[in-house]
């Protein structure tokens, strides 16, 4: 059995800062619920890595709601902040965004050499499509595969979903590819294996904690193919 590949995408497949998601995160959170946030609700919020679900509730309980005020909406409000956030991008060019160096050609060989490609991702799954849309990596990831940032909390639990919309994949066969250090605990508790790419997120006396330490995509890629071998 080949390789289960869950990639990530903010900091791993997407490089580019995107303002457009912290603004549809503050007018629907405020949408929402009874709350006035402030001009930098991210501030102080432990969000690298986090799920679009745990960073609304990590948001919220800055602006000083309780979780028996927050769950009720929550699942209504990640829907709504995916629907923002597109309207915001209909009328953004992004010629300018960048995709990780050798993001497409790793890839390919990944593809070529039958490691099966998914996304596993904070975004909601609306907003990650639409990232690899504009990137051109849309081909990589099919429909109906994957786990994304509405569907739960946590991370290993996302993994969890992702294996089972597989066919039940097993652990043993499954690596995700990230760029933070919560990406790389959170695989290790699922079970399965890590590769970590070096961002400016991820302190680089911590990087070692990984399975394996990659410059860029094209060096995942050689790992994740080595290990398919």
């Amino acid at each position: 059995m080949s390789l289960l590949a869950l990639f990530d995408v903010d900091g791993t497949l997407f490089l580019t800062h995107d303002p457009l998601a912290g603004e549809a995160l503050e007018a629907t959170l405020e949408a929402s619920y009874p709350v006035r946030l402030s001009s930098d609700p991210m501030a102080g919020i432990d969000h690298a890595g986090q799920t679009s679900l745990r960073i609304a509730r990590l948001v919220l309980r800055n602006a000083c709601l309780g979780d028996e005020e927050i769950d009720g909406r929550l699942a209504d409000w990640c829907t709504a902040f995916s629907d923002r956030y597109l309207e915001l991008l209909a009328d953004t060019a992004t010629s300018s965004w960048e995709a990780a160096p050798g993001a497409a050609d790793a890839l390919s060989r990944a593809e070529a050499c039958g490691v099966r490609t998914v996304l596993l991702t904070g975004n909601p799954e609306p907003v990650a499509r639409a990232r690899m849309e504009r990137l051109g990596l849309a081909q990589f990831f099919p429909a109906g595969q994957g786990a994304f940032g509405c569907e739960a909390e946590s991370r290993g639990e996302l993994v969890r979903i992702a294996r089972e919309r597989a066919g039940g994949w097993p652990a043993a066969q499954t690596v995700e590819i990230g760029d933070t250090l919560r990406d790389v605990d959170t695989a290790h508790d699922a079970g399965i294996r890590s590769i970590i790419v070096p961002s400016s997120r991820t302190a680089e006396e911590h990087a070692a904690r990984a399975d394996a330490v990659c410059r860029d995509l094209d060096g995942a890629a050689a790992q994740l193919l080595a290990w398919s071998g």
